[in-house]
């Protein structure tokens, strides 16, 4: 089975697309890479979707305009997606883009993701699955993290406890031990609030390869602020996004500090906070290795402080040597969700998310004819039986 997973993390730069071959051995499914893509947002669009994500105010006209205009983008990424498993595919998983994740008191009660799957299905005539957070909602669960699905599938817990790290605009962190429930959660901000500060301070999207952050100095005070926010010391399961660490939430911390700070010292700051409190987690879980992926392994400031700290505890690796590429994993992950959900199998796991019930995940938008299991001509008239 062919599959093309798409994904458009909480940095909101662009489009990641994979293809993927998936076939099954048993209990054994194997994963054949077919190829991936990066698609950048324009400038503009990522404007947009900032201009619309909170704390900003917005309009219903708005949320409508960015979902169709996402619906084109994903429709192109899938369209490349196709092409890179060979020119036919059997499903698309567009999980879209999130605007909007509702935490209350610790609890997810809703979450909401744009990018207009009928447009995608239009496009490339095969079924898209969408929407594949909600199901877990509804089942009391975060709706998030769903990439441990993937990393408990291809991590061996026999081999000691590991851990799966993706650096994307949240950092999030997946545990597998020997006789123990798969855990995984979000950390904190990974990029969050690093291109927040690089938008703020050198407008630019990006501190590109960290090196505005190595050339400063960590400010211990600004440092021990952002380290009192009580998110980290909340227990799992858990799940954050920009509604907290927005560019917003850094001026305030700013502002709290009351002296001013220069712009690569912030950003030195921002690494260290993202490296301490990734290392923490990893220590507190006992891991003896980490295997990194998405967009934060390519600035080598973090990814060498990351491994500083986990010297004489863990071992940092990327995911891939593994075979699986680090800034395509999240797309590939997503691609084995749909696998599962067209097999009606769940992708969510409730100790992850904290759900009530393993949910099978996501919405199905089918591509016109042919999607039925028996498909039937089209009826004449209808009879109402009393």
């Amino acid at each position: 089975m062919k599959i093309v997973g798409l994904m458009s993390g909480t940095s909101y730069d662009g489009v990641d697309v994979v293809a993927a071959e998936f076939t099954r051995d048993g209990d054994t499914l194997r994963l054949r890479p077919l190829g991936h893509r990066s698609l950048d947002y324009p400038d503009d669009l990522r404007a947009e979707i900032g201009a619309l994500l909170p704390p900003a105010a917005t309009t219903i006209e708005a949320v409508c305009r960015l979902d169709n205009r996402l619906g084109e983008v994903f429709a192109e990424a899938a369209a490349a997606g196709v092409e890179l498993a060979g020119g036919v595919a059997d499903v698309v998983v567009s999980p879209g883009q999130t605007v909007f994740h509702w935490v209350e008191a610790g609890r997810v009660r809703g979450t909401l993701q744009l990018g207009a799957p009928a447009r995608v299905a239009a496009r490339v005539g095969v079924p898209v699955l969408h929407d594949l957070r909600s199901a877990d909602v509804a089942a009391g669960g975060q709706g998030a993290p769903l990439v441990p699905a993937f990393d408990a599938l291809l991590l061996d817990a026999a081999a000691g406890p590991r851990a799966a790290l993706n650096l994307g605009g949240i950092a999030n962190l997946t545990v597998v031990a020997p006789g123990a429930p798969v855990l995984g959660y979000d950390v904190g901000p990974a990029n969050a609030l690093l291109d927040a500060a690089a938008r703020r301070f050198l407008d630019r999207p990006c501190d590109l390869d960290g090196a505005r952050a190595a050339a400063g100095r960590v400010h211990e005070g600004l440092l021990a602020l952002l380290l009192a926010e009580p998110y980290y010391a909340a227990p799992p399961p858990k799940s954050t996004g920009k509604e907290l660490f927005h560019g917003g939430y850094l001026d305030d911390r700013l502002a709290a500090l009351g002296e001013p700070v220069a712009a690569d010292d912030v950003l030195a700051t921002l690494t260290e906070l993202t490296a301490r409190t990734v290392a923490d987690a990893c220590d507190r879980h006992g891991v003896t290795e980490v295997i990194a992926a998405g967009g934060g392994v390519r600035n080598p400031t973090l990814r060498a402080r990351l491994a500083a700290l986990g010297e004489g505890g863990w071992r940092l690796r990327t995911t891939d040597e593994l075979g699986v590429p680090a800034q395509a994993k999240e797309a590939y992950a997503f691609a084995l969700l749909g696998w599962l959900s067209w097999h009606g199998l769940p992708g969510a796991i409730p100790s992850v998310t904290g759900a009530s019930r393993a949910a099978v995940l996501g919405a199905w938008t089918p591509a016109g004819p042919g999607w039925a299991a028996t498909p039937a001509d089209p009826p004449r008239r209808l009879v109402v039986v009393p």
